[in-house]
């Protein structure tokens, strides 16, 4: 049986790759919007312009659909995250790159944003497994970070998963309650310049209270 071209393959493997990230992009919306439970296969379908059958195809079941853009949004928030892991680093530099890319992904993933914080706050039923897996231990390894930064006298003494708690909670309501920042300040929607205000603003706040008690001494 001869195989068929390998120009063929690469084209179907890229149309594939299309039709995925299509699905994708409608399905992280509609559970962001709606939740897992209060979202279906079919509207999924009717908004990427597809028939249910065909959508199947890639993703038998609301479940997979679902698992694949929680994977696909904590694959995305964990590499952007990598900036902490830079422990030999000028910690105010460490700590404003963490800001700055925390903000970066509210801004450029918003409903992926969401979709996380819908699954966690309704007790992460269906991705615990995943979080346990993947962002507890770079939460301890950010920590570690800390704590050598303050076992060197290089920051002050610190509650480092309170403060990674409070950078979380800080970073992503710029995506999770983007609408109430835009009601509270008179327009459609955040701007750019926003988020440059934003990153300053948590930047210094950050930085001056991992410094000020090493300042004072």
């Amino acid at each position: 049986m001869d195989l068929p071209p390998i120009d063929s393959v690469s084209d179907k493997l890229k149309r594939r790759d299309r039709i995925e990230a299509a699905i994708l992009l409608e399905a992280t919306r509609l559970f962001a919007e709606c939740g897992f439970e209060g979202s279906t296969i079919a509207a999924v379908a009717d908004r990427a312009a597809m028939s249910k059958q065909a959508l199947m195809y890639y993703f038998p079941t609301k479940q997979s659909l679902y698992q694949r853009v929680l994977d696909d949004v904590l694959d995305d928030w964990l590499e952007r995250m990598a900036h902490l892991a830079d422990a030999d680093g000028a910690p105010a530099d460490v700590l404003r790159a963490y800001v700055a890319a925390k903000l970066r992904f509210s801004r450029e993933q918003p409903w992926a944003s969401r979709v996380y914080a819908m699954e966690v706050i309704g007790g992460a039923k269906f991705y615990g497994d995943q979080i346990r897996a993947r962002v507890v231990p770079l939460l301890r390894r950010d920590i570690e970070v800390f704590e050598r930064w303050m076992a060197d006298g290089r920051i002050a003494r610190v509650n480092a998963t309170h403060l990674l708690f409070a950078l979380w909670a800080m970073t992503q309501s710029y995506a999770d309650f983007s609408a109430q920042m835009a009601l509270v300040l008179g327009r459609p929607e955040l701007t750019g310049a926003d988020f440059e205000d934003a990153q300053q603003l948590i930047g210094d706040l950050v930085v001056r209270a991992v410094t000020a008690a090493t300042a004072a001494t």
